[in-house]
């Protein structure tokens, strides 16, 4: 277990892309924390340090999921039932791609026992890390 407190924004962003250039295909990255605590930044992030950084990157809240070439990136924020993640194609990205995954609770039962768990929280105006 590792942990990082980051002071604002972009201590924030440079973790994820220094973290980022460590990712190998496949590898499923689990994104916890409140509403708010910054999961989209670092996927966003990461996103951009490995497909560029003028790539697009919506928010996946409202589609589920949003891929750019070997990197997929779930938000399973409305997911209801399980069943649902093998039609939104979940397990494809975890065998293929860097996965990663905003509120992944719902998906506990087929993440791999490698999977990297990101715990954000609240630490002053800044947030801590725990990666397991």
């Amino acid at each position: 277990m590792k942990e990082y407190i980051l002071n604002n924004l972009d201590e924030t962003r440079a973790w994820a892309r220094d973290f980022a250039k460590t990712l190998r295909t496949p590898v499923v990255v689990a994104l916890h924390g409140d509403l708010g605590m910054g999961k989209s930044e670092i996927a966003r992030t990461i996103i951009k340090t490995l497909r560029g950084e003028n790539t697009v990157v919506p928010s996946p809240t409202f589609t589920l999921v949003q891929n750019y070439d070997g990197i997929s990136h779930f938000d399973l924020y409305r997911i209801g039932d399980a069943l649902e993640l093998t039609e939104i194609g979940l397990q494809h990205a975890i065998d293929n791609d860097i996965t990663l995954i905003e509120w992944p609770e719902v998906a506990k039962d087929i993440l791999p026992k490698n999977t990297i768990h990101i715990y954000i929280t609240q630490n002053g105006l800044g947030r801590k890390l725990t990666i397991q």
